[in-house]
């Protein structure tokens, strides 16, 4: 059933691409898909919910991603975010997002409106956070205001990029554009200039807190250094096996509104088998967002 339903995501995807999503009927999906009305209800409540599921569903693979050139490098190289930020430049135009982004604000749909706005806040929180982890806690309150001056630089040099001729590349952009903002925050902090204070985010995200974004990066922290030593298993099978059990754990725990903790148990259960994790310190605090 779920690779079911994650078909006809990649296919509703492929024809709001090229239909757009305003044009593209629920009668066109089932069609598409071959699969009947009852069937899409019974994975989607709407044309719109199925909207935000591809958006979610392409999230989650950024994120994993992304969330993997961590794993085992110091938070604070600034090279490490460059290819964060070429992976997500990459992960965009492949899926098409700016179209269907655009076409959502161009829509009457204002529960989809603010779910994309929703999306773009935890976009910045997360650019916040890794700005952070560059440029130090000393720096933190003017780090919001220079996420969000970065997010415009970037976003039009990429639209005057891709309408000109100019032989330099997306890595090249983004680099030139991390060089101006290493200044920007020099000169922000220096000056004790502040329009946006972080606090704001508890007004975005008044469910969240730091502890959360803290225990997240924590989480992070103690599977990649599991995965560093289960790298040095001699066995494929054998690593490919604890990999998963990791990769499983992770999505569970971050990705997962109601995270199925009895599941989790089990992974980690299955992990402490493995003679290179047993009474590593990374296990037991994994094992200890679960109690």
């Amino acid at each position: 059933m779920k690779e079911r339903k994650q078909q006809v995501l990649k296919n509703a995807h492929q024809l709001f691409v090229e239909k757009g999503y305003q044009a593209t009927s629920i009668q066109d999906i089932l069609d598409y898909s071959g699969i009947s009305k009852g069937t899409f209800y019974n994975y989607f409540s709407s044309k719109s919910e199925l909207l935000k599921a591809i958006f979610i569903s392409l999230h989650k693979n950024f994120e994993k991603e992304r969330n993997e050139l961590l794993i085992g490098q110091d938070p604070a190289d600034i090279e490490i975010f460059i290819k964060q930020m070429e992976l997500r430049m990459h992960s965009h135009k492949r899926n098409k997002l700016f179209i269907l982004v655009e076409e959502v604000f161009f829509s009457n749909d204002e529960e989809l409106k603010q779910f994309i706005k929703q999306s773009k806040f935890f976009e910045l929180r997360w650019l916040y956070n890794r700005f952070v982890d560059i440029f130090g806690e000393d720096k933190k309150p003017y780090l919001l205001d220079c996420a969000i001056m970065f997010f415009g630089i970037l976003q039009h040099q990429s639209l005057y990029h891709s309408t000109t001729n100019l032989d330099f590349s997306e890595t090249e952009l983004i680099r030139y554009c991390t060089d101006r903002l290493t200044t920007l925050v020099e000169d922000v902090s220096q000056r004790k200039v502040q329009l946006i204070s972080p606090e704001q985010f508890s007004t975005w995200f008044p469910d969240c807190s730091n502890d959360k974004q803290s225990s997240k990066n924590e989480i992070l922290q103690s599977i990649g250094t599991l995965k560093k030593e289960i790298a040095k298993l001699p066995n494929d099978t054998e690593r490919k096996k604890y990999v998963q059990l990791l990769d499983f754990v992770q999505e569970e725990l971050l990705l997962k509104n109601a995270p199925r903790y009895f599941l989790i148990e089990s992974a980690i259960l299955s992990l402490k088998i493995c003679p290179a994790l047993q009474k590593t310190k990374a296990l037991d605090t994994l094992e200890a967002f679960i109690k």
